[in-house]
C-alpha cells in the first residue's frame, strides 16, 4: 500500500476572520497552521500532500506555501469552484461560491489514488491525531455486509472533546458525534452557533461530547459515494427555491453513508490538543500555545 496522502481543505473564504487566515503567520519563526499539519503528517508516515484551494489565489499559495515543501514531499493543488459538478448536473442560478467541505473532497477525486486523510487548513490538530490516522489507514480495507455480502468501506475519524474546541470570541459550528459501544460512529449532527456559555453543567452539552473537526481517514471509495450524494443534493435544491448559500457538508455526507449502511467509520479518540483561529481575536492564544510547544521540544525551532 502506498504511503497515504494528506488532503488539506484550504478553499475557505475566511469570512469571519477577515482575510485569508490560512496564510497568516502564527508560529515563532513565521509558520502558518498548515506547516504544523504537514510536519506532523510527514513524521507520521504520510508521503504526499494535496491542497484544495480557490484558483484565484493559486499563485500566492504556490509562492508562500507549496514552495517551502519542495524537496520534502510531493504537493498537488486542486481547485474547488462552482463549475465542478457531477455529469448531468448544472450549476444553480445565483450560485457564487462552492458548496463546502463535501464538495471540496469530491473535487480532489482525480488527484487521489490511494488512502488519504482530510483536514481543514485553519486548525491545529496535534501530532497524535496524525499518528492515529496513519496507523489506521493500512487497515481501511472494509468488510462484507453479513447479509448482502456487499463490500462496505471502512473509514475513520479523529474525535475531539467538545469543550476543547470552542472559541472564546464567538460562535462556532461543530459536528457532534454519536459513538456506539464498539467505537463506531453512528451519526454526525452539525450544530451551529455553539458558544462557550452553551456548554457546562445543566446545559444541553456537558463539554465531554465527541466532535468532528473534519479530521478524517478515507480510501478512494469515498469519491463515487460523494458524487452520488452531491448530485442528489443539487437535484433536491434545484430551481428558483435553491438556497444560494446551501452547503454540502462532509460530516453530513458521511453520516448519511453510515445511516444507509454503505460505510463504517471508526472513531479514534485523540489525546492531541486542538486549537484554531476562527476569529482574529483567537490569534494571540494560538501563538502562545505554539510557542510553548516549540519551547518544550515538540517542534524544532523552524519547521521548514
Amino acid at each position: 500500500m502506498p504511503a497515504p496522502t494528506l488532503l488539506v481543505l484550504a478553499a475557505g473564504l475566511g469570512s469571519r476572520y477577515g482575510g485569508l487566515k490560512q496564510l497568516d503567520p502564527v508560529g515563532p519563526a513565521g509558520e502558518i497552521l498548515l506547516d504544523y499539519a504537514v510536519f506532523d503528517a510527514l513524521r507520521a508516515g504520510f508521503g504526499r500532500v494535496g491542497f484544495v484551494i480557490r484558483e484565484e489565489f493559486a499563485e500566492e499559495f504556490r509562492a508562500r506555501v507549496a514552495a517551502k515543501y519542495a524537496g520534502r514531499v510531493p504537493v498537488d493543488l486542486v481547485f474547488q469552484s462552482t463549475t465542478l459538478v457531477p455529469p448531468g448536473c448544472t450549476v444553480p442560478p445565483g450560485r457564487e461560491k462552492p458548496w463546502g467541505t463535501g464538495h471540496a473532497v469530491w473535487c480532489a477525486g482525480e488527484a487521489i489514488n490511494g488512502p488519504f486523510a482530510v483536514i481543514g487548513a485553519d486548525d491545529f490538530f496535534g501530532r497524535d491525531a496524525f499518528a492515529q490516522l496513519a496507523k489506521f489507514l493500512p487497515t481501511a480495507s472494509g468488510s462484507a455486509h453479513p447479509q448482502s455480502k456487499i463490500h462496505i468501506p471502512k473509514y475513520a475519524l479523529a474525535g475531539y472533546r467538545l469543550a476543547n474546541t470552542l472559541s472564546e470570541h464567538g460562535a462556532v459550528a461543530r459536528g457532534v458525534c454519536g459513538v456506539g459501544p464498539d467505537g463506531q460512529l453512528t451519526r454526525v449532527t452539525e450544530r451551529t452557533n455553539l458558544r462557550r456559555e452553551d456548554v457546562g453543567p445543566g446545559r444541553e452539552f456537558t463539554g465531554d461530547e465527541t466532535v468532528s473537526m473534519n479530521c478524517w481517514a478515507f480510501t478512494p471509495e469515498i469519491f463515487p459515494a460523494l458524487e452520488r450524494q452531491f448530485a442528489a443534493f443539487l437535484q433536491q435544491n434545484a430551481g428558483a427555491s435553491n438556497p444560494p448559500k446551501s452547503e454540502f457538508y462532509l460530516p453530513e455526507a458521511v453520516s448519511e453513508q453510515i445511516v444507509t449502511g454503505v460505510a463504517e467509520v471508526q472513531v479514534l479518540p485523540t489525546t492531541a490538543t486542538w486549537f484554531g483561529v476562527t476569529y482574529r481575536e483567537d490569534k494571540p492564544r494560538v501563538q502562545a500555545a505554539l510557542a510553548a510547544l516549540h519551547a518544550s521540544g515538540e517542534y524544532p525551532d523552524k519547521l521548514f
